[in-house]
């Protein structure tokens, strides 16, 4: 196969592995700067072109496409799916996972585990959002927040108040969630590619720090999923229609709820900590999809 990768920067421990995988199994790799892409849109001739030279003969598509750049990002893609490019996720399916408000909001459709969550626009009824949350501690964050920035925890219900004015003054979008305190400042992230959950890991966060990703100074280790934890992190994948993902669970007391569904998981912590061949996975899954896949929108809104 000869694969596109929509990647910023190739040195990434990630990007580096999936081109590794990808040579190791016989095929090509090319990383593409995403924002370095320009487009003809021509009835029936769709073209996309990098560095002067327009891309052609590409089998496949894998989009790492960085949060930032998640509009642009995903019009490159679609382009390259309207040439009949197979993508390893769609562009459709990254932007429901983008929007925490959209996928939330699917995700509740499909009776996926949640925290309480709420939104309100109007500042004015903050006092019944903390209500209808539960009250303090509460969560606030930032729907266009990644990798755990835009992320408060509030202690008391004035601190909330507090916090969602502030935010309510520079108009600003935040969900209020419950806080799951049993969960100890630890979530799963689950993996998973084509249906089925490939690797798992447990991240702690830093001491006194409640935010569990590991750039912001957390620890990864195995972990051993339950079957309802396996259950979910796939609903939750086929929910977005996403082929490869990263699903961040917290274990409550009723059953584990979902916080986010990521559809350009990093794999430096995952393989670090399970030992598994995640990139080579995600090619394996390239090379199986492709000879009997086309590229198709899942699952509706």
């Amino acid at each position: 196969m000869k694969i596109a990768m929509l990647a910023r920067n190739p040195e990434l421990y990630t990007h580096r592995r999936l081109k590794e995988a990808a040579e190791e199994r016989g095929h090509e790799l090319d990383i593409i700067d995403t924002l370095r892409c320009y487009m003809n849109i021509a009835s029936r001739r769709p073209s996309i072109y990098y560095k002067g030279e327009k891309l052609t003969g590409y089998d496949a598509v894998i989009p790492r496409i960085g949060a930032s750049v998640t509009f642009y990002g995903t019009a490159v893609l679609r382009q390259f799916e309207m040439m009949g490019v197979f993508p390893l996720n769609e562009s459709v399916a990254i932007g429901r996972s983008r929007d925490k408000l959209r996928s939330m909001q699917l995700l509740a459709r499909d009776g996926i585990g949640l925290p309480v969550t709420t939104f309100a626009h109007d500042a004015k009824q903050t006092e019944e959002v903390l209500k209808l949350a539960g009250g303090a501690p509460l969560v606030i964050k930032l729907l266009e927040g990644t990798q755990g920035l835009g992320v408060v925890l509030a202690d008391t219900d004035r601190s909330a108040k507090s916090v969602i004015e502030a935010f309510r003054a520079t108009n600003t979008n935040i969900l209020i969630q419950e806080f799951i305190k049993e969960a100890g400042g630890t979530d799963i992230r689950a993996i998973v590619i084509g249906g089925k959950v490939v690797a798992a890991m447990k991240r702690t966060g830093a001491e006194g720090e409640f935010r569990s990703n590991l750039h912001r100074g957390g620890s990864a280790e195995l972990i051993r999923l339950s079957a309802e934890e396996r259950a979910t992190a796939v609903r939750a994948a086929k929910s977005m229609g996403l082929n490869a993902c990263g699903v961040d669970m917290l274990r409550a007391n009723h059953g584990p709820v979902v916080m986010e569904v990521n559809s350009s998981p990093g794999l430096e912590g995952v393989e670090k900590a399970t030992g598994k061949d995640i990139a080579g996975m995600m090619i394996a899954y390239l090379e199986k999809a492709i000879a009997k896949g086309t590229t198709k929108t899942r699952g509706k809104g």
